[in-house]
């Protein structure tokens, strides 16, 4: 596929991932602790992207460069088969997470020490909280879901990239470098699933 750029009706966007096509193209590995296994799978009658973890951490990320100033939004939908249980994901020991979208603001050679949103499907935290990583002052948490409620079903989102740096880096960016998807539980050492559609970002 590669990346593409295009209108449909008024509408500029961005794709990202078209696990739908079945395309992982573009697509690189991060491991911090073992592999999560990422497939392509078909579920509800569409191809998705399906995480399985047991006490790993490793991530898929894309490198592109977005103009926030034109297409602001990230756009995809998830789904968790359960969350972690007896966890404080404000702290190392804790730093888990079913499902988690981050956006990526390169910093130079150091790739992966970088300034990063990650919106996160959370096991404990409030909806619309946010807290620094445990691990990193560069990394910012953002939960958009919370707990079970939600479990097995599927949540749609779109959050204005550019809107949430100012508001947790205090910096106005105009672009973003990479997109990353993981499903992590090595601190835990616990299981978890996730689905993972479509990403990309749209001018509205």
């Amino acid at each position: 596929m590669g990346l593409w750029t295009g209108v449909t009706g008024a509408a500029e966007i961005v794709r990202v991932g078209a696990f739908s096509a079945r395309d992982l193209s573009g697509w690189e590995k991060e491991a911090f602790t073992g592999e999560t296994a990422y497939t392509l799978v078909e579920e509800d009658g569409r191809w998705v992207l399906r995480a399985d973890s047991q006490g790993t951490a490793s991530g898929l990320y894309r490198k592109l460069s977005v103009d926030l100033n034109r297409t602001p939004y990230l756009n995809w939908s998830w789904r968790v088969a359960n969350v972690l249980e007896g966890i404080d994901e404000r702290t190392k020991v804790g730093d888990d997470y079913p499902a988690r979208v981050y956006v990526v603001v390169a910093g130079g050679v150091f790739f992966w020490r970088t300034r990063a949103v990650n919106y996160v499907w959370s096991s404990h935290q409030p909806v619309g909280s946010t807290w620094p990583n445990a691990y990193t002052g560069n990394a910012m948490m953002m939960a958009l879901q919370s707990g079970k409620a939600k479990v097995g079903q599927w949540v749609t989102e779109k959050r204005n990239v550019q809107t949430d740096f100012q508001r947790l880096f205090g910096a106005a960016i105009d672009r973003i470098d990479a997109v990353a998807i993981m499903t992590d539980t090595d601190d835990s050492g616990q299981a978890a699933t996730a689905w993972y559609g479509d990403l990309y970002f749209s001018a509205q």
